[in-house]
Order: C-alpha cells, then sequence, then structure tokens
C-alpha cells in the first residue's frame, strides 16, 4: 500500500473536499467551487494548499484551466482517514430479513453478494471456502435406474451437494444403507478434504480385501468424493453497475473494463487475486496502482473477511477508483461481521 506523510490538517479538511466532491460530481473541482463551498478559507489561500497538494502527488490536474481530481495517492490518503473515523455500522433491518429467508448457505452467500453491490452501487462479490474444506455431517446414496446411484453429501452449515455417479458394481438398497452407515460413523465431523485423503488410505490396507462392507463403503465414497470441488465457490452480482458507473469515467479505458469482466467471469482469477492480499483483519482497501497487476490500476477493491468457526470466506466490492469509499466500506463491513452470525448458526 502507498504510504504518505502526514498532512497538516488543513491541507487534509481541503484534499477530503476535493475527494468528496469529485466522487459525487465526476468533475474536476475548482478552488472556486471549494470557496463557495463554505469552506472557511479564501480563494487565494485555497489555491496555494492544491498547488502544494499537486506538488505533493495528492491531486492533478486533468488540464490547465481545469480543477483538481485526486490521485490514487489522495484517494488513499482520505480513505485512511475513513478507516480511522469509522464507527461500525449494523446491516439494516430489512437486509437482514432477506437474508433469513436463505434456505442454505449458498443461497445465503449469493444474496449476501446482492445485497453488497446494492448498498455499495458497484460489483458485490463472495467468496466461499472450497467446498472439500466443508465438514461432513452425513451422506446418503440413493439407488436409481440402470445402476446408477445418486449421492446426497450434507456438510455442517446445512450445504448440501448431489453426485451422480456410475460404478462398476452393482449395489442394492441394503448395500447402499450399510456403506451410508459406515461412512457417517467414521467420518461424521470431518472435513471432505480429511474424508477424502482417509478413504484412499484405507483403499490401501490390505484389509479391505477381506472386509467386504468396508470395502463397498470405501470405493463408493472414494468415487464421489473424487469429484468434490477443491476451488473455492464465488458469487458476483452487479456488473451492470459497473458499466453504468465507469461509462463516462474518463479515468478507465474500455481495455481494462473488459479486462475487469473477463476475471470477474473466469472467478478463479477474483480469488488468486485476493489471495495476493488476505494478511489482514476488518475491511482492507486497495486503490488503483496499488494492486500487484497493472491491469487493475484503473479500479478499487474493498473486502473483509467472515468466518464459520472453521473456515474464512471473503466479502467486497470493485468499483472504479472513483468509489464511494464510506459506502462501500461499511456495506462490505456490516455485511461480513452480520454473516460470521448467519454461517455460524447455521454450523
Amino acid at each position: 500500500m502507498m504510504r504518505h506523510p502526514a498532512l497538516p490538517e488543513r491541507d487534509r479538511q481541503i484534499l477530503g473536499a476535493v475527494v468528496s466532491a469529485y466522487i459525487e460530481q465526476r468533475e474536476p473541482v475548482s478552488s472556486l467551487w471549494l470557496a463557495k463551498g463554505g469552506i472557511g478559507v479564501s480563494s487565494a489561500t485555497l489555491r496555494n494548499i492544491l498547488a502544494r497538494l499537486e506538488e505533493q502527488g495528492y491531486v492533478r490536474q486533468p488540464h490547465t484551466s481545469a480543477g483538481r481530481v485526486p490521485t490514487d495517492l489522495g484517494y488513499r490518503n482520505y480513505v485512511d482517514a475513513v478507516l480511522a473515523e469509522r464507527r461500525a455500522v449494523r446491516t439494516a433491518p430489512n437486509v437482514q430479513a432477506r437474508l433469513r429467508r436463505a434456505s442454505s448457505v449458498d443461497d445465503l452467500l449469493s444474496n449476501v453478494s446482492q445485497e453488497v453491490s446494492r448498498a455499495s452501487h458497484h460489483i458485490g462479490f463472495v467468496i466461499a471456502p472450497a467446498a472439500d474444506t466443508a465438514t461432513l455431517e452425513h451422506l446418503n446414496f440413493v439407488p436409481l435406474d440402470g445402476g446408477k446411484i445418486l449421492v446426497v453429501v450434507v456438510s455442517v452449515g446445512g450445504h448440501v451437494s448431489h453426485r451422480l455417479i456410475e460404478p462398476t458394481e452393482q449395489y442394492d438398497q441394503t448395500d447402499l444403507q450399510q456403506a451410508a452407515n459406515y461412512l457417517n460413523s467414521e467420518f461424521r465431523g470431518k472435513t471432505l478434504l480429511e474424508v477424502r485423503k482417509s478413504v484412499l488410505e484405507r483403499l490401501r490396507e490390505e484389509r479391505t480385501l477381506y472386509d467386504a462392507l468396508m470395502a463397498r463403503a470405501l470405493q463408493l465414497a472414494s468415487t464421489t468424493l473424487e469429484e468434490i470441488d477443491s476451488e473455492p465457490a464465488v458469487f458476483v452480482q452487479g456488473a451492470s453497475l459497473l458499466l453504468d458507473d465507469v461509462g463516462e469515467d474518463p479515468d478507465v479505458t474500455l481495455e481494462a473494463l473488459r479486462t475487469l469482466l473477463q476475471m470477474i467471469e473466469e472467478k478463479t482469477r477474483l480469488v488468486r487475486l485476493l489471495d495476493d492480499y488476505m494478511s489482514s483483519d476488518g475491511p482492507t482497501v486497495v486503490i488503483g496502482s496499488e494492486h500487484h497487476s497493472s491491469e487493475l490500476q484503473q479500479f478499487s477493491l474493498v473486502f473483509s473477511t467472515y468466518s464459520d468457526g472453521r473456515s474464512t470466506g471473503t466479502v467486497g466490492v470493485i468499483g472504479p477508483t472513483r468509489m464511494h469509499y464510506s459506502r462501500a466500506i461499511n456495506a462490505v463491513d456490516s455485511l461480513s461481521r452480520m454473516i460470521s452470525k448467519m454461517v455460524a448458526a447455521k454450523s
């Protein structure tokens, strides 16, 4: 992240006014406009302060006769002040009510991505832990026609996944029930990744050769778990809001917008991007040129983590550097804290 020297209070106040005005108006901010805004400083003094802020790299002039716009360093100073001065905000009751209607964890996370997008007016996303980090509650095998078997895997917290498998052997209802009972008794409370490793280890043991029940159960589990996703699930809402927001933004090129939308569509690239920044608790803000990837240096990222007590996910917002940071930070922070409580309650 960019660091900056402490600015005098008056300079910081003027810089904050420039950033706030530019975010709202999308136009360069002049000293005359600031003076009319009742900031309590003469136009001549404002011009001197703005010139000094420009020399220090906090603002720039798009054209000689234009007012000033914030640089990434100017946004960073502003955001650091927002983070330092903010107070925790509770999620609105109507949002809480909508989220509580979710029938599963996946529904909840999908709804949160929509709520954070709605609250921030930018792209909202939630990244859930990989499925194989979920804890097994129980599984069932349901026989279907043609020797196919529907596998229902229920994880702690209410996540339900289905797998259709076609084993080489034939199993009747009794075989499948016994296999499910064995697996549930042996592996309930372990993560699906731990279950998969244990199953493979036991399949290599010689005693499975003379224990038919164990062998059938482990083989069914192995066939099922090899398809469990090891990638985090990603829920994204609000891409159309980004298109509306940057349509007239001179700081965002068409190529940069295309790259971001492609990253969101691929989703795994978004996950890898966030992995680079997962080092602190509470809301984290990455602004423009602070991104490790040059492809994203026309955008800002606001995110925070949530936890169900066992694993960690992410709630966040992506938008232009001319983002309404205070609104985005409050939305991300309040929803990440709420989702931690709700997911833990479902566990």
